[in-house]
């Protein structure tokens, strides 16, 4: 039987500036653990903290550019109508430095959850 989700829940985004993060599917709007889906839209100058998640991202920019930092492959720059994939136990830091910010939406699998994320220290 399908499930429809009427409307995403905010969550709180990491970073130097205020980021939404809508979640439509995942471990809080839905209690799915295997997956999730969000819609984020970070503002110009947005950097988080690097991590070292247990989970693939999958995320596709829908405007704007989002910057991604690797530890060992150097940093893409995803404009939109492009997508990057970062696999599980990879370090990456996500920041938006252009004048648009960037709207993307991340699928990640299992699904994001604030303990699996193992973000650097502050």
């Amino acid at each position: 039987m399908p499930t429809l989700i009427p409307k995403p829940t905010l969550i709180e985004a990491a970073g130097n500036k205020p980021k939404r993060i809508e979640e439509f599917i995942g471990q809080v709007n839905s209690q799915t653990a295997g997956l999730s889906i969000a819609r984020m839209t970070s503002p110009s100058g947005w950097v988080e903290p690097g991590q070292r998640p247990e989970f693939d991202e999958y995320t596709l920019v829908l405007a704007g550019s989002l910057q991604v930092e690797t530890e060992d492959q150097g940093t893409f720059t995803v404009e939109a109508g492009q997508a990057i994939i970062t696999h599980a136990g990879q370090w990456v830091r996500y920041s938006t430095p252009g004048p648009e910010g960037a709207q993307y939406i991340a699928v990640c699998s299992p699904a994001f959850a604030p303990d699996t994320v193992h973000r650097d220290p502050s």
